[in-house]
């Protein structure tokens, strides 16, 4: 089969009904409930989804008895058309914020170290200028976050490009990497300790980020370098303030971040363990499609975040 043309879209008179049509079937995975959502009959539906496969010589979706599911190339369709509706969502909140004298909206995903000071410190200088700006910011992993940059749920994201993702497809801006520490509660056995191995740890309840989040990944080969046995218990959150609750009760230890740590963990209720060797994870950075423009506010605030970055890079040269 021959490649498609730059202008696939138009010569196959593309249509948002289309893209309203891919998303409805991703959904529903039924051609009847999918029309029903969208207000046509089946027949138009199925007649919709035929005429557009047999002009793209492509079938996107496999049928089934029981519903209709997308293939690889429907898959990466629907990818592309929850962006493009996405975009067109923000784009009428847009014009709505800038008719109503606002000053536009943006929507960042972060992982959680940079939300903790890079990311509100350049809040807080884009507001000098644009105080009604809408900022919306969403903390979580980046394997979870990078997908969601591509489906348009943000402008941008501060984490790093999931290695399934075909990193040719996005702009990173490295900014630095994330350094760890281990956390107990005052009063913990190995609070007052002046020096710590593995060995005097492990023999205590751990809480820890699940299996397969980067940091979960150091701790684990931390462990396997030093050939020691993983912790009998550990409990598995992603939410560092029920990690740190735990903490708080118990005897239990826990892994964060040390920008994290130096925020939330106060000197009479916790303690910063003192491990002999350095940790941290691979770099984090500034996320963007590379196809895709930023809007006015999210470049502002993108601009914000460049030069904080330059400025501590000057400060610690």
């Amino acid at each position: 089969m021959s490649p498609l043309p730059h202008d696939w879209f138009m010569r196959v008179r593309l249509k948002l009904r289309h893209l309203q049509l891919f998303i409805a079937l991703d959904d529903l995975r039924n051609l009847h409930r999918a029309a029903e959502r969208l207000g046509m009959s089946q027949p138009a539906a199925s007649k919709l989804l035929g005429e557009l496969e047999g002009q793209l010589g492509l079938a996107l979706f496999e049928r089934h008895p029981r519903g209709i599911t997308p293939n690889w190339y429907g898959e990466t369709v629907i990818r592309h058309a929850r962006g493009i509706l996405s975009s067109l969502h923000q784009a009428g909140d847009e014009l709505n914020a800038l008719q109503a004298g606002s000053a536009g909206s943006v929507s960042v995903g972060t992982v959680m170290a940079p939300a903790v000071t890079l990311l509100t410190s350049a809040v807080e200088r884009v507001h000098r200028d644009r105080p009604n700006l809408k900022v919306s910011i969403d903390v979580d992993v980046s394997h979870e976050l990078i997908p969601r940059l591509v489906e348009g749920e943000f402008d941008f994201a501060i984490a790093r490009i999931p290695s399934t993702l075909p990193a040719g497809d996005f702009v990173f801006e490295e900014i630095g990497e994330e350094a760890l520490c281990f956390v107990c509660r005052a009063g913990h056995p190995l609070a007052d300790r002046t020096s710590l191995n593995l060995e005097a740890m492990v023999e205590y309840p751990w809480v820890l980020q699940p299996p397969g989040a980067l940091m979960r990944q150091r701790v684990d080969h931390l462990f396997l370098h030093h050939g020691v046995a993983l912790p009998r218990q550990i409990i598995d959150t992603p939410d560092i303030l029920v990690a740190l609750a735990m903490v708080d009760k118990s005897d239990t230890v826990t892994v964060t971040t040390r920008q994290v740590a130096e925020l939330l963990c106060d000197q009479p209720r916790f303690r910063i363990l003192p491990f002999p060797e350095a940790l941290s994870v691979q770099p984090y950075g500034l996320v963007s499609l590379r196809e895709q423009r930023l809007s006015p506010g999210a470049a502002a605030l993108m601009s914000a975040l460049r030069d904080l970055i330059r400025e501590h890079r000057d400060a610690h040269s």
